[in-house]
């Protein structure tokens, strides 16, 4: 009943976004290309598709060969227009996802801009040094044409099933993936038949040149927020956690712990969610009524804990994160990488 309410606003959405589309084809709003080479990734759904995860992967991998830089909008900053991130910035400032690829590549140029062209302009007139930009999340954005669009798809909400907001998770429409060179389904299942790989390969591919890609999520062993106050020990197998965690699709995350530890308590928040005083009282007092318990988050959640004075001192000792990266079906990892240089270097 609740979709059906919903539809009439997903209709004027979608034709909001079709009419916004067809101003770009016809040349009314324009789209900017660049001497140097945008990677962009991104998806058409609301929600984590993993996209944070592949941009890791590509840096780690281009800045072999590479002076690579990655430009983000900073979602849910209090600041607006250019910022280079620092490895010491406020999430506040930059964002979560940015500061935590700032953290990872310490020596990558990171910098945040609503405005995507404008932000390539400073970015390589600052730092002509740098000769790959990825750019996370501008699929829609159109203001920049990217030299590779990567468009992540989620196994577990197949688009040809899916509606366009509020009555689905799609921001974006599904004929607009004729644009994508590479999709990369994530989340697939570990018994993943071949009909349903070949099925979604039917849909996906609306060009020749497209390729498509599995994956899944792998999880590693959940590292202390701060060491110096953790045992050196760490989680025991099967010890109760605590899940807390504010990102668009929790339920992979607390599914991963579930696997090795016993889950007593989930705490989910809204994607992005900033996290206050009530927020750290709840936690400590969910430790307090499971004194044998730690408390686990996501990786991105973890930078927001990085001001140890706002932790109580008896927290500290119980909080973890959870690192994950994508690991791709059938090792076609490499392949992938390799096509994407190739893609980078050629025309």
């Amino acid at each position: 009943m609740r979709k059906i309410l919903l539809m009439p606003a997903a209709f004027l959405y979608k034709q909001a976004v079709r009419l916004r589309h067809r101003l770009f084809d016809w040349g009314v709003l324009r789209s900017e290309k660049f001497d140097v080479p945008v990677i962009c990734i991104g998806n058409i759904t609301v929600g984590g598709t993993g996209k944070t995860p592949m941009a890791e992967m590509v840096i780690a991998y281009m800045r072999q060969t590479h002076n690579v830089a990655l430009l983000s909008r900073g979602y849910g900053r209090r600041t607006k227009g250019y910022l280079e991130v620092g490895a010491d910035a406020h999430y506040r400032d930059v964002g979560d996802e940015p500061l935590q690829i700032k953290r990872k590549f310490p020596d990558a140029v990171v910098v945040v801009c609503e405005r995507r062209a404008e932000g390539i302009r400073r970015l390589t007139a600052e730092h002509p040094e740098v000769d790959l930009i990825v750019m996370d999340d501008g699929f829609q954005h159109r203001y920049v044409e990217p030299k590779i669009n990567i468009v992540m798809i989620d196994a577990t909400r197949p688009v040809q099933h899916d509606r366009m907001l509020p009555a689905g998770t799609l921001r974006d429409l599904p004929e607009e993936l004729h644009r994508a060179h590479y999709f990369v389904v994530t989340k697939c299942p570990e018994n993943m038949a071949p009909i349903e790989r070949r099925i979604l390969r039917k849909v996906l591919i609306q060009v020749a040149y497209q390729k498509v890609y599995f994956s899944r999520f792998e999880s590693f062993r959940p590292q202390p927020l701060f060491p110096d106050a953790t045992a050196e020990e760490g989680i025991r197998h099967g010890q109760e956690v605590i899940a807390f965690s504010g990102i668009g699709n929790p339920r992979p995350f607390t599914d991963a712990l579930a696997e090795n530890y016993r889950v007593v308590e989930e705490l989910q928040f809204d994607d992005h969610h900033v996290y206050r005083v009530r927020d750290v009282k709840a936690i400590a007092g969910l430790l307090e009524r499971h004194p044998g318990a730690v408390a686990v988050t996501t990786e991105k959640d973890a930078v927001k804990f990085a001001n140890r004075d706002k932790i109580p001192p008896e927290m500290r000792g119980r909080l973890y994160y959870l690192p994950i990266n994508i690991s791709f079906i059938d090792d076609s990892e490499t392949d992938f990488l390799q096509k994407l240089e190739q893609d980078v270097r050629g025309n």
